[in-house]
Order: C-alpha cells, then structure tokens, then sequence
C-alpha cells in the first residue's frame, strides 16, 4: 500500500489512435498519445491503481500510478566529438577574433 502524501509518478493517456493528428508516421498513429507526471497522491494507493496527485506547482491530474519515488533521470545523449568543441571554438572567435 502506497500511503497518501508519497511521491509517485503517473500515467495517462492524452489521445486514442484514433484521436492522433493524421499526418503523423503511421507506427506512431497505431498508439496512445501517453503523459507521464509526478507528483504527490492524494490517497492510500496502489501501483497499477487511479489515483489523483498533486504537482510540484499544484497541478491536480489523475492517472494509473506506475512508480513510487521516482527519480528524475536525464541526459544529453551520446557523445559528439564535434559539439565538444563548440566552447572551444566560440571562445577562440571572440578572443583572438578568428
């Protein structure tokens, strides 16, 4: 049992495939328009059950709960030589002027 006031994240689906703008791939109209909040319930829960949580800003918005504490995970993407060397050559430009 998930208690009411825990740090859960939530699923929802915005749009049907039928819903879907129609000049979309064709792979991507074939499936759910999905978003995915995080936030605090607002009741004793469990995973794969409706709950109702409240944001961060104090957003309200109900969805299937799908993890309890989730931690907020990102990064840039693989490494790029070339965009490595973007600062680089910027401050080489303004500096010296080439």
């Amino acid at each position: 049992m998930i208690e009411k006031g825990t740090w859960v994240e939530i699923t929802k689906v915005v749009l049907q495939p039928e819903e879907r703008a129609k000049n979309i791939p064709e792979d991507t109209k074939k499936t759910p328009l999905k978003m995915w909040v995080k936030g605090f319930c607002k009741r004793e829960c469990d995973i794969g059950e409706e709950v109702e949580i409240e944001t961060l800003t104090g957003r309200c918005e109900k969805g299937i709960v799908t993890d309890v504490e989730p931690r907020y995970v990102h990064d840039f993407g693989d490494y790029v030589r070339e965009v490595s060397l973007i600062g680089v050559q910027a401050r080489k430009i303004l500096i010296d002027g080439k």
